[in-house]
């Protein structure tokens, strides 16, 4: 039997229950209270959201790389993963909606922050606006990596290629790691929510509204063509605070790759600066050291790693 070509319809009511958007242990509905907002009592939860065609477990592994005072929630979208048997949707502003709706259920729309690549960057960017919209926190930080500025989506068709294109699209974009034949297989039966998910992307039309007033990092790679260093950078304006632009060697799918360790040291550093606890006011020493100058909005480049880096692929759980 072919593979189905379009996209399943957009999700309906009954809405899943909120815990299921969270797979991995945590607070949600009947669990303990979450610590008291802004006390700092417990650790800053790093809300994850996948790439199209992605899933939860691509975010395996991260919370021993951030260290124990951060949490990372991985968010598990409908038709993929646990929740396979799930229509996905196919537009944002009920995406959105839903996922800013089920932090809120799981007390996880506090303390928090906010990391996704590629289509997850810009569904974490409208879920903070939609939580800001309902009068919630917005987040301690926002991390988008891969992804264009949100004015510049809507200019692909990816969704209507044949199988065969899209799958070629993928590997070309680096998506089957170093062993398209295995990772294939598996990108075979996602075709379907994939298609879904650039539907969401596609047909995605960005809202004017006020900036994000937390700091941003960005993250891009010298050989992503769908998310350039100028297009990357094009985040800037969608935060009144920060912004620092990493720019790592790779391709779309860096986050996979041998640039890995690389974009979890510069967030483990960047997150620091929101965990670390407020020491104690010092007297000033006697002969005070002018501090080094520093370029809040600078550009970081990354040396590249061996090419002989084992790949991971990005369509295996």
């Amino acid at each position: 039997m072919p593979l189905t070509q379009r996209p399943p319809g957009p999700a309906t009511t009954p809405r899943p229950p909120a815990a299921a958007w969270f797979p991995g242990p945590g607070p949600g509905p009947g669990a303990a209270p979450a610590p008291a907002r802004g006390t700092g009592a417990g650790p800053l939860r790093l809300i994850c959201v996948p790439y199209a065609g992605g899933t939860a477990s691509v975010y395996r592994g991260w919370e021993t790389a951030l260290g124990a005072d951060v949490r990372v929630v991985p968010v598990a979208l409908p038709g993929r993963g646990p929740r396979l048997r799930e229509r996905p949707y196919s537009a944002m502003r009920p995406l959105a909606r839903d996922l800013a709706e089920a932090l809120v259920d799981c007390e996880l729309a506090h303390d928090y922050a906010l990391f996704g690549h590629s289509m997850g960057a810009l569904l974490a960017y409208e879920v903070a606006c939609e939580l800001r919209a309902r009068g919630h926190e917005t987040p301690r930080h926002l991390f988008v990596s891969g992804s264009a500025a949100p004015h510049l989506y809507g200019d692909r068709r990816d969704r209507t290629l044949s199988d065969a294109d899209l799958r070629q699209l993928v590997q070309d974009l680096g998506g089957l790691g170093d062993d398209p034949a295995v990772a294939g297989a598996y990108l075979d039966r996602r075709l379907p929510v994939l298609r879904a998910d650039l539907t969401v992307c596609e047909e995605y039309r960005w809202t004017p509204r006020p900036p994000l007033d937390c700091p941003m990092t960005a993250f891009s790679a010298t050989r992503d063509p769908l998310a350039t260093r100028p297009a990357v950078e094009a985040w800037r304006a969608y935060t009144a605070g920060s912004l620092l632009h990493h720019h790592l060697d790779g391709d779309h799918f860096f986050l996979n790759g041998p640039a890995r360790p690389a974009l979890l040291r510069a967030l483990r550093e960047e997150l620091a600066r929101h965990t670390a606890p407020t020491a104690p006011t010092a007297p000033a020493p006697r002969t005070p050291t002018a501090p080094a100058p520093t370029a809040p909005c600078a550009t970081s480049p990354t040396p590249p790693t061996p090419e002989h880096a084992k790949r991971d692929s990005s369509w295996i759980c």
